[in-house]
């Protein structure tokens, strides 16, 4: 047991370590060298884990979504929202979130991933459809709204948005923005009844 909890934290090193490069200086600039210096693992440890550069990369990406807490609201509609402005909270802190990103926007790295890995956003888009799936079981959404397309829209749009944020205001500003982007779309996918009772901003702890 001792021996696999050493292996289980090995990789974490690794990952955070990959993840702290290709977030600086994206995939094609990273180099293992780097990697395995900020990890302080070596070259075996390394190999064991991780056959190549773009299986650290698969891993880093495939860990944005690893240990992701849905928040629950009581609305599924606000659950949504509020996972779009969890998410941004996190891209300020969370290195491999913000890495795994970077990688799924980067046309380099989706051409080594090819079409047989369903694009890395499948799995955002899956998990925004299953929330707005639930919310139109439950009422919340307008009886023409198709959940699988809205998913679509609102991960491209919070993709979009994170960029423009980026360059900005290296995603300081990436919260206000979102919730530009709920005010708009809300009223177009919510019964009326539902609206005034929808946050598009986080609330604030106190």
């Amino acid at each position: 047991m001792a021996q696999q909890e050493r292996a289980i934290r090995t990789r974490q090193v690794l990952l955070l370590a990959a993840a702290s490069v290709f977030d600086e200086v994206g995939y094609d600039a990273a180099s293992i060298s780097e990697i395995l210096s900020r990890s302080a693992m070596t070259k075996g440890a390394l190999y064991f884990h991780f056959a190549s550069k773009e299986a650290l990369a698969r891993g880093v990406i495939d860990a944005q979504t690893a240990d992701l807490e849905l928040p629950e609201t009581g609305s599924k509609l606000q659950d949504l929202v509020c996972l779009t402005q969890v998410i941004a909270n996190r891209l300020q802190t969370d290195v491999l979130l913000r890495a795994g990103i970077r990688l799924t926007v980067e046309e380099r790295t989706l051409n080594l991933l090819g079409a047989s890995q369903a694009s890395p956003y499948a799995r955002w888009i899956e998990i925004c459809a299953a929330l707005l799936t639930a919310a139109k079981a439950d009422g919340e959404l307008l009886g023409h709204v198709q959940p699988a397309a809205v998913a679509e829209l609102v991960v491209a749009s919070f993709t979009g948005i994170q960029l423009v944020s980026q360059v900005y205001s290296r995603r300081e500003d990436l919260g206000e923005r979102l919730s530009t982007f709920w005010r708009y779309l809300l009223p177009g996918i919510a019964v009326p009844g539902v609206l005034p009772h929808l946050a598009t901003e986080l609330p604030v702890a106190g």
